[in-house]
């Protein structure tokens, strides 16, 4: 199968799975898994952060980091479509009791600085208190400009609010601006990692932050089940795409505004958006189910669920993507 329903289906390479099998592992939630450990060292020193917690998944790592950042009854401000807020079960308010406070983004992915100090509550005991921003890169694909992550995060402060990225795809942002990770993390007081979209590992995700953050972030993550015994195998897994994976994502990239050319010429189709690794695109609303079941038939998987997506990703090669538009050019042509 041609999968381009997102880049959470990538599979580990054979020398990945090698350094996975290799690893040497200890219990992790005794402290003693030397793999974890060197892992989470590492990446605290990559990211300029006190320290860093190896996660399962993504949604957890964001759900503790909101919850180390916020008491209950606290709020975060949050845009409409970030995934913390809209795609991870509601785990803030259900599972954290912190309220969001959802606002909307502009054009870019970003979120107005003027609605950012709108949301802020008045230190007041009729309101949540405000205590969180929280961004995301990439959004949609889309890299939040350098000047405004600073902006952003400088208002923040402004109001006495911390600050937190879901960067679930900040290394897509790394390899689009030239910018390191360091540079990138640095205007946040912590920022969620994900190893498994993109680059390749079969789970695993990290928090890193302040000392006293990670902390605090360690006890949320054992009581919502995040605490591992042999955690090594998926920190190798991780450290492996850190050091071999991230600059392949440029040939994601490349193939993505590729497969944007290609899709902007056929008949009914109005690209929306590309950026990064990922494709936006509408397509006649009769055609979406027709046209979802035509690619299926050829060994074609698209996701639906967000709108028309394609997201481009390691296991998808240019053959890949010629196959995707000619099967879809047949299909326009038939129908």
């Amino acid at each position: 199968m041609i999968d381009l329903r997102s880049d959470t289906v990538t599979r580990p390479t054979a020398a990945m799975l090698e350094a996975m099998v290799s690893a040497p592992v200890g219990d992790d939630v005794w402290g003693d898994d030397p793999t974890a450990n060197a892992f989470q060292a590492r990446l605290a020193e990559q990211t300029g952060k006190e320290a860093s917690l190896l996660f399962p998944s993504g949604t957890q790592s964001n759900l503790v980091a909101l919850m180390a950042h916020c008491e209950r009854g606290d709020e975060y401000i949050v845009g409409q479509n970030a995934h913390t807020y809209r795609y991870e079960g509601g785990g803030a308010a259900v599972l954290g009791s912190i309220q969001p406070q959802p606002i909307e983004h502009a054009e870019d992915g970003s979120l107005p600085l003027e609605k950012i100090a709108a949301a802020v509550k008045a230190d007041d005991f009729h309101f949540a208190r405000t205590r969180l921003l929280a961004l995301e890169n990439t959004i949609g694909g889309k890299v939040l400009p350098a000047e405004y992550v600073k902006e952003a995060t400088d208002l923040a402060r402004q109001f006495g609010l911390a600050t937190h990225l879901d960067g679930a795809r900040l290394f897509n942002a790394v390899v689009a601006t030239g910018s390191s990770l360091k540079q990138l993390c640095q205007p946040f007081d912590s920022v969620s990692l994900c190893f498994s979209k993109g680059l390749g590992t079969p789970m695993g995700s990290a928090l890193v932050g302040s000392q006293e953050l990670i902390d605090r972030a360690r006890r949320w993550r054992k009581m919502v089940g995040g605490g591992m015994r042999q955690s090594g195998i998926i920190a190798a897994a991780c450290q492996y795409a850190l050091d071999h994976h991230v600059d392949d994502l440029a040939h994601d990239h490349r193939r993505a505004a590729r497969l944007a050319r290609g899709l902007a010429v056929l008949p009914g189709i109005e690209v929306l958006s590309q950026a990064t690794n990922m494709v936006f695109a509408r397509i006649p609303y009769e055609h979406v189910q027709p046209l979802a079941a035509w690619l299926k038939e050829q060994g074609i998987l698209i996701e639906l669920l967000y709108a028309t997506r394609f997201v481009v990703h390691r296991d998808i090669d240019d053959a890949d993507i010629d196959e995707v538009l000619a099967v879809m050019d047949s299909y326009f042509r038939q129908y």
